[in-house]
């Protein structure tokens, strides 16, 4: 694996990703592993494998455009390396195509060769044929998806989260100021540009090795922290994290209660606890109880319900992520049309376990990464619908397209004195 090139690592982490169906972040995770790459080949092996997922449909729109007779789909996977090259990084038409050809089988090579040499030709064709296409083409998301996100945004501003979707996601840094202060992260670590917009958040142009090992710093979009916000976590409260790992809002509920009273931080999967044990360490946390629950389970465990009732809750719920689909290059390829109930039913089960739990006048926020009424307000109405028991306070959301961050939805609601 270590004599295998950017390239050449880039179609295997294609090949697995469509044979075996497996998440895009674990097959590179697994390759760059074991290859040894240099930190430059590394990024141009992510670019190549994360931007040709991000662009399937248009890819293979081209390749339809160039060979009219069915393509092999390991020759396809070869020609939208190629054409990604030569199209969306503009590489130049001698290295990307000798490049490209040089990772094929022998066999194969003529065809590849002819064909990208073809594409650069018509270049010009191509790309007006493309822009010819419906949206759902031109911009590589299902149509499904386009069609939904027209009728709740509108088509302009549709175009533009298509667009969002397909760019890299910068990479933004809270500071954590439970391990230091704002104006010595600034001082220590000099390639983090502070955000206008958000007092608590860096920008950096690479992944801050030295401030996360130390703990100076956590990897999250500012979008993340709506939930946390209008939780509004004082000092010494009692705080349900109810789906914590990894930690990033748990960190942070941390830093607003100043490391004073407690957060019971839940998840239902061992290794995402362990992640989670890991990061609530390397962010100086020592109010978090760290406890293994699934909320769809028929009991709550006894060291849960023992703490209740609790002063906060939040539930930040499983959902469709549609909100963080630039950060998840594959996500859209996975998504149908009938996750967005499924998951509703989920939401509403875990939320409806958790109102027992609740001390009246108490806060429940729920929160997703969702851009979908299904799993957001419509959740929320639902509950309203179902029990008495809380009252809605207050909803905040996050538009990639209004806000210029991840998509995301919270609700604030208020457990009444009252009981169904």
């Amino acid at each position: 694996m270590a004599q295998l090139s950017a390239r050449q690592i880039a179609l295997v982490a294609l090949r697995l990703w469509r044979k075996e169906k497996r998440f895009a972040d674990s097959i590179v995770s697994e390759l760059f592993a074991k290859a040894g790459l240099t930190p430059s080949d590394r990024a141009f092996a992510l670019e190549l494998f994360y931007g040709v997922l991000r662009n399937l449909t248009l890819l293979d729109f081209w390749i339809a455009c160039l060979r009219v007779s069915r393509v092999d789909a390991d020759l396809r996977d070869i020609l939208r390396l190629g054409l990604y090259q030569l199209f969306f990084l503009e590489t130049a038409e001698h290295a990307a195509v000798h490049e490209t050809v040089e990772v094929c089988a022998k066999g194969q090579r003529p065809i590849i060769n002819a064909m990208l040499r073809a594409a650069t030709r018509r270049r010009s064709e191509l790309r007006a044929s493309a822009n010819a296409q419906p949206l759902f083409v031109r911009m590589s998301h299902p149509p499904f998806l386009v069609e939904r996100w027209q009728q709740h945004f509108g088509v302009e501003h549709v175009q533009a989260l298509c667009k969002w979707n397909n760019l890299p996601a910068p990479v933004y840094g809270r500071i954590n100021r439970l391990g230091i202060d704002r104006e010595k992260f600034l001082r220590l670590y000099s390639g983090a540009r502070p955000l206008t917009r958000d007092f608590e958040f860096v920008e950096f142009d690479s992944l801050p090795t030295n401030a996360l090992t130390r703990g100076h710093c956590y990897i999250q979009d500012p979008s993340t922290l709506l939930g946390c916000q209008i939780l509004d976590p004082k000092p010494g409260e009692k705080v349900l994290d109810a789906c914590a790992a990894p930690g990033g809002k748990t960190g942070y509920i941390a830093q607003l209660m100043e490391n004073l009273g407690m957060i019971v931080a839940c998840d239902r999967d061992l290794e995402r606890l362990e992640k989670l044990k890991e990061n609530m360490a390397r962010l100086s946390v020592v109010i978090a109880h760290i406890l293994r629950h699934d909320w769809t389970s028929s009991h709550v465990p006894p060291e849960i319900v023992t703490l209740a009732p609790f002063d906060r809750i939040l539930v930040d719920s499983p959902c469709s992520n549609t909100g963080v689909m630039r950060r998840r290059a594959d996500l859209r390829w996975r998504l149908r049309r009938t996750d967005f109930d499924r998951m509703q039913q989920l939401q509403i089960e875990i939320v409806r376990a958790l109102i027992p739990l609740l001390k009246p006048n108490g806060v429940l926020v729920y929160s997703t990464c969702s851009l979908e009424p299904e799993e957001n307000n419509e959740v929320v109405r639902r509950i309203l619908e179902q029990t008495s028991t809380l009252s809605l306070e207050t909803e905040r959301s996050s538009l990639p397209f209004r806000d210029g961050f991840d998509g995301a939805y919270a609700a604030r609601l208020v457990r009444n004195t009252t009981t169904d």
